[in-house]
């Protein structure tokens, strides 16, 4: 019985350090694969109760351990959405046969890095097939509320290479110089014209034309008044707002505004300077300056100056990059110099990441050993933040593995030599009735 249970102990070591061998092996043969966690073995003893006077082996039993938590170092790369993730949480991923399921069904995976390049339909996928999710944005570049225990609101993140946008303008700055000259009793009388080019709703350049008509006093002196009547190119020339404009010429305060007074269009704000007019395409809101200010809208001397004129607003642009910023937003770059927010990227994060179950491609699904799943903004709460050009090393550790490869080949050969003295033992028992 005894040595039977020694024989049965040196299987049982040949199959744990077989199979620690397989996981160095693993380990070494994916030391330059991105995203990738190396795998742990270890041994425990096995105890059988032995009768007084006797003891019998009970061999070793093994357990393997992939590291998921422990994390690789970054490498930086000349791909924007090369993704990686920097502290704690997982990118949400998706499998590329999912994408051509009429279900609408995708599986949430996790991964920790991708190298992500957009396919034939704009899905952004790795070159195994292994695509990135996230929550779309609204036209208006905000991201609505989604629910954050469920990946349920997660979509693949699809971007169109051949986008085209524009932003109308909704506010306008005018500064701009009145003669004081023009006011003057004798003076002509004759208006002073400006034109304020805006886009509209579908980018195209429309025009609010302006002009400044000076109050001639009917006996020596100066008004210091204006009347400013805005007209829209595309409500074909209509009126969209009047309003007189009476200008301080009091010590200190001269050239500055002193009261607006509305006639048509949204009413003057005298705090802020703003009032609102309403063109083809919507509302815009102009500022002329506050009372008092000197900004905006000035009137000194006798030369009539646009000395700043500033909107917001944007042509149509077409896309010419994609990045991911490291709070997860992806954000089109257009050639017209505008950003827009199409995809907020979470991060997940649960109680127990080596309690995952490994997948191909560095992926990982959730179990009830990695427990309940929480969708954070990146570098918010518990979650660290989402670095673009870069990708995840190996957390293998070469000389490491080859240092236990070393200690599992000699207690393998210790093993096998057990294995071969009991061999011998039970061959001298067999001699004996020879």
């Amino acid at each position: 019985m005894t040595i039977s249970s020694s024989l049965n102990a040196g299987v049982a070591g040949l199959a744990a350090n077989a199979s620690r061998l397989a996981t160095i092996a693993d380990n070494i043969a994916n030391s330059a694969t991105y995203g990738y966690k190396r795998v742990e073995t270890d041994f425990s003893s096995l105890v059988i109760e032995s009768g007084e006077g006797s003891y019998s082996a009970g061999g070793v039993r093994v357990a393997t351990q992939r590291l998921i938590d422990q994390p690789g170092a970054l490498a930086t790369t000349n791909n924007a959405t090369d993704l990686a993730v920097r502290g704690r949480g997982f990118l949400p991923v998706t499998t590329e046969s999912s994408l051509s399921s009429s279900t609408g069904d995708y599986p949430l995976l996790l991964a920790t890095t991708g190298s992500f390049r957009t396919d034939a339909d704009g899905y952004l996928r790795t070159s195994s097939g292994v695509t990135l999710m996230g929550w779309p944005a609204d036209p208006d570049g905000t991201i609505p509320v989604f629910p954050r225990d469920t990946g349920d609101g997660l979509e693949p993140v699809q971007i169109n290479v051949n986008q085209f946008t524009s932003e109308p303008t909704t506010r306008i700055a005018m500064g701009v110089n009145l003669p004081a000259t023009e006011t003057e009793f004798g003076a002509s009388g004759d208006p002073l014209n400006l034109s304020i080019e805006y886009f509209d709703n579908l980018g195209t350049s429309q025009n609010i034309g302006i002009a400044f008509t000076p109050t001639i006093p009917g006996a020596a002196g100066a008004s210091n008044t204006w009347t400013m009547v805005l007209t829209d190119s595309a409500s074909g020339g209509s009126v969209i707002g009047e309003y007189t404009i009476v200008f301080d010429d009091t010590r200190g305060s001269g050239g500055t505004i002193n009261s607006v007074a509305t006639i048509s269009g949204g009413a003057y704000d005298p705090a802020s300077g703003n009032f609102s007019v309403s063109v083809a395409g919507g509302p815009i809101e102009i500022n002329i300056g506050a009372v008092g200010t000197g900004t905006g809208l000035t009137q000194l001397s006798d030369s009539f100056a646009p000395t700043s004129i500033s909107k917001d607003g944007s042509p149509v642009g077409n896309l010419i990059s994609v990045e991911v910023d490291a709070n997860g937003f992806v954000r089109a770059n257009f050639d017209i110099g505008i950003t827009r927010t199409i995809y907020q990227i979470p991060l997940i994060d649960l109680p127990n990441p080596n309690g995952l179950i490994a997948m191909d491609n560095q992926t990982y699904r959730t179990s009830n050993e990695s427990g309940t799943f929480f969708l954070w903004d990146a570098a918010d709460g518990p979650t660290g933040d989402i670095v673009g050009y870069a990708l995840e090393e190996s957390a293998t550790d070469v000389a490491g593995e080859l240092t236990q490869l070393i200690q599992t080949q000699r207690a393998y050969s210790s093993n096998a030599k057990v294995i071969q003295t009991v061999d011998e033992m039970l061959q001298e028992t067999t001699n004996i009735k020879r």
